[in-house]
């Protein structure tokens, strides 16, 4: 657990609606004690690029696209 922003759990963060997602600070998604994601709220055109940048660089070592994931499961898209 990172002790520089807060975390919450999957549970919680799936609870909250748009507005509160736009409410929410940037945290660490946790279930069952293990880390998921990084939420991060950019608030600023500047943080959301630097986002991106480094989303894209985590998308070139792998894993999948949203939709393959959806139809896997059985999931309308």
């Amino acid at each position: 657990m990172s002790t520089m922003i807060p975390n919450i759990s999957i549970s919680d963060f799936k609870k909250l609606k748009v507005p509160e997602l736009k409410r929410l600070k940037s945290c660490e998604v946790y279930a069952d004690g293990q880390y998921l994601f990084t939420f991060v709220n950019s608030n600023t055109e500047y943080i959301q690029t630097q986002v991106e940048g480094l989303a894209y660089l985590s998308n070139t070592q792998g894993g999948e696209e949203p939709e393959d994931i959806l139809k896997k499961e059985g999931v309308e898209v």
